[in-house]
């Protein structure tokens, strides 16, 4: 059963760009610089005045070493399904995730389905379940756009603290794979509607002949995480050294285009997607897997996140700290940057600032959420040298 819109791919190869779109120029010419044109279009530089900040946020991304938990359990005479701690993937691998799930959920052949969070994990397998004629109704303390998912990158990224190597079964980098794909389908039917929730921007990683130290090491024992996104290389387009960039740095330069989650209007578009196939949201506060299994459905959905922690007692989640600093949009120049540890990305929604820390350990264990506006101006300080150009 289709989706159901309420609403009516930017696109370009990165290697014709570079082949034969990039502007010549001659030998001893200067490079191009400011407004021209870098096979991106205009690359403007990004204002990272800190007059700009609107909102600082802090998302507890849900880490489970093993991979993320899929799995049936029987409570109560409730069969409840486990869909959650997904890392830093959890927007990237939502939709595989979700149409997992619903494999498992369609076993019973149940004709209603609660589903406990309205988060990214939420809102896809609501949706999902939503398409196969059941009657669905999401259970939530928080409304999407208050969820942590609404604190999140927003840009595909499906490998991201997915599992910990040495804690991950032999079989999960298939399975990883096959979910990763999937995924990629569904959030391209997203592309070119109307407010553009999903969308292919520039990306450059520009590096730098000094290094950033890591402000993180990894705690003893815990290896180190999984990175796979080799295995679905090609399924993407591609990346390339590009040597026309007037970012002034002494570093190489990579960039290609990436897809990017304008979360407001992305989760703004998934509820409406799912109010018009039927679904009802009702916010509550399930505190046990026990609550959960006395809600009035046939089967029961837990896609509770960091949640889960507490409310299925899996001690083996993980919090990860991720800050965000927004500024005000600037929608006339969407595209992003790596530097120096620090990512920039101007999305149609914001324009994001975010210290990562050099590894995947930067935050690992820390479920704090309160500010700290010295990481920002910290990160400021890193950034903006690199858009002072004009």
């Amino acid at each position: 059963m289709p989706v159901l819109n309420r609403r009516g791919m930017l696109a370009a190869a990165l290697g014709a760009a570079a082949a034969g779109c990039a502007p010549v120029r001659l030998a001893g010419e200067r490079p191009l610089r400011g407004k021209q044109a870098y096979g991106f279009g205009a690359l403007e530089p990004l204002d990272l005045s800190p007059g700009n900040l609107v909102k600082i946020t802090v998302c507890t991304r849900p880490v489970r070493p093993a991979g993320p938990r899929l799995e049936a359990q029987a409570l109560g005479g409730k069969r409840i399904v486990h869909n959650y701690g997904h890392g830093g993937s959890g927007w990237s691998l939502a939709w595989g995730y979700a149409e997992a799930a619903r494999a498992l959920v369609l076993r019973d052949r149940p004709k209603s389905a609660a589903v406990l969070g309205a988060g990214a994990i939420g809102l896809t397998t609501a949706i999902a379940l939503a398409e196969a004629g059941i009657a669905v109704t999401i259970h939530a303390r928080d409304l999407p756009m208050q969820s942590r998912s609404a604190r999140a990158t927003g840009v595909w990224s499906p490998s991201s603290r997915i599992a910990l190597s040495g804690a991950a079964d032999p079989g999960f980098p298939a399975r990883w794979e096959a979910l990763t794909r999937r995924s990629y389908r569904r959030h391209l039917g997203y592309v070119g509607r109307s407010g553009h929730p999903v969308e292919f921007t520039p990306r450059f990683f520009v590096g730098t002949k000094a290094p950033e130290a890591p402000l993180a090491v990894p705690p003893p024992g815990a290896g180190g995480f999984l990175h796979l996104e080799r295995r679905v290389r090609g399924m993407t387009p591609p990346w390339t050294e590009r040597h026309d960039m007037p970012f002034p740095v002494d570093g190489s330069v990579r960039g290609g285009l990436v897809m990017t989650f304008n979360i407001t209007e992305y989760a703004r578009q998934m509820t409406d997607d799912f109010l018009a196939l039927g679904g009802r949201i009702e916010q509550a506060e399930i505190a046990s897997l026990e609550e959960l299994a006395r809600l009035p459905a046939d089967v029961v959905v837990n896609c509770a996140g960091y949640d889960a922690k507490e409310l299925a007692r899996d001690d083996t989640l993980v919090p990860v700290r991720g800050q965000i600093a927004w500024m005000a949009p600037q929608t006339d120049r969407l595209y992003g940057t790596f530097h120096r540890n620090v990512m920039v990305l101007s999305r149609r929604d914001g324009l994001l600032i975010q210290e990562t820390g050099g590894n995947d350990f930067y935050g690992y264990g820390d479920d704090g959420e309160a500010e700290d506006r010295e990481e920002v101006l910290a990160a400021l300080a890193k950034a903006a040298p690199l858009f002072a150009y004009g």
